[in-house]
């Protein structure tokens, strides 16, 4: 799919912006096109505004979840990349605006908040263009069912054996979690032994000459000289997961070389960053990448609490 082919505004003519979901609110047309039908139609301008607030939210959580669960490849530019967050946009306007969706809420939550249930037509009319400018209300959390089934299993797998070791070493459970997540694509890619068996390596943590451990080698992604190239390397392999996190631990405790990532784990910035200085991984953009991770593992525990 070529980039030119794909349209911003299905089913109208360039830069027009209608009251059927077309165009986004983030476009200064789309927004006076609302206060307009505001005017005449409020409860009508409210329902596009909740479609538009569902819009920009399910464009979000595209590009979320594509972070978390896609890597750089060779053939990635600044026009594939183009191409990917305007397809995100037709996704994110195909998908809202379903019956008993998140658009539903909010538009329920506005229309509470300015009384439209309560007052009859004259005083509904009274509220004019200037009552979709009102600070829009916090958007309703995502339900325990949102979160993918995949992603719920990679936590609860893994949580008691994340705990456990933040409680010996100080390393957030959730970070552990969060960059267990990101080397493993939420558990789809793991390194595995010759056999086909998982070794157990959730951090990519290579075997090195001091390492007397089990071995697994695969074929990894390597940045050299800033360019991503595919190598055969050494992984070490463990007897299960939770070997695994406390060898990760232990690496990070041990090696003086990691001594400052430990120490600036009060942030998911800071300790990302602090991995990435320290050499964890060759990837340039490893620290915002896991980043996001962080933010988004720590977004999903608290939804499924």
């Amino acid at each position: 799919m070529s980039v030119s082919s794909v349209n911003l505004n299905p089913g109208g003519s360039p830069g027009t912006v209608g009251l059927a979901g077309q165009g986004l609110a983030s476009d200064s047309r789309s927004i006076d096109g609302l206060r307009s039908a505001a005017a005449r139609d409020p409860k009508t301008a409210i329902k596009e505004t909740a479609k538009q607030f569902e819009a920009l939210f399910m464009q979000q959580l595209l590009k979320s979840m594509r972070a978390t669960t896609q890597s750089s490849g060779m053939l990635d530019n600044s026009g594939t990349a183009l191409g990917t967050e305007m397809l995100d946009t037709q996704y994110s306007a195909k998908l809202s605006g379903m019956r008993g969706g998140l658009a539903d809420a909010i538009a329920a939550q506005l229309e509470r908040q300015m009384g439209l249930n309560s007052l009859g037509p004259k005083a509904t009319n009274a509220i004019g263009a200037g009552a979709i400018a009102i600070a829009p209300p916090s958007l309703p959390t995502l339900s325990h069912k949102d979160v993918p089934t995949k992603v719920q299993e990679f936590i609860q797998r893994h949580d008691s054996a994340a705990k456990a070791v933040s409680t010996q070493t100080g390393i957030p459970a959730s970070f552990m979690i969060a960059q267990a997540a990101h080397e493993t694509g939420w558990g789809k890619h793991q390194i595995t032994n010759k056999d086909g068996s998982s070794a157990n390596n959730l951090f990519g943590i290579k075997a090195g000459a001091n390492w007397t451990g089990a071995v697994a080698e695969v074929q990894t992604t390597e940045y050299i000289n800033g360019k991503p190239q595919k190598v055969m390397a050494k992984f070490r392999a463990y007897a299960s997961a939770e070997d695994s996190f406390r060898d990760y631990a232990a690496l990070l405790t041990g090696n003086s070389r990691y001594s400052k990532v430990v120490a600036n784990a009060g942030s998911a910035e800071g300790f990302a960053q602090g991995l990435q200085k320290a050499g964890y991984a060759t990837d340039p953009a490893y620290a915002e990448k896991l980043t996001k991770v962080i933010n988004t593992t720590l977004r999903l525990q608290r939804q499924m609490a």
